[in-house]
């Protein structure tokens, strides 16, 4: 699993004017089932993604996807984490490591 720290380089004027896309880029991602969580830092500096299922370098390509990287907006810091334990309720989206 990873977390994503998304953090922003521009104002949030030039951030919000590409939040529609970066939400279809989140919604894709969300679909195929790489990412698990995200939301906006507090106070609103980035973001935080969870995402799962795949490689640091596949994760590395298709944060290249998102327009807040096209666009020279937000720097992405991956933490790469080995769960191995959790909340009931999370069980079922997460493979615990022994």
């Amino acid at each position: 699993m990873f977390v994503i720290h998304v953090n922003y380089k521009k104002q949030l004027s030039e951030v919000d004017r590409f939040i529609p896309e970066h939400r279809a880029f989140l919604a894709r991602h969300y679909a195929a089932g790489t990412f698990l969580l995200s939301g906006p830092q507090q106070p609103r500096t980035g973001g935080v993604i969870i995402a799962r299922g795949c490689t640091r370098a596949v994760l590395e390509a298709l944060l290249q996807e998102d327009p807040f990287h096209r666009e020279g907006i937000a720097d992405y810091v991956i933490t790469e984490f080995l769960p191995n334990r959790s909340a009931p309720d999370l069980a079922h989206f997460i493979e615990l490591q022994a």
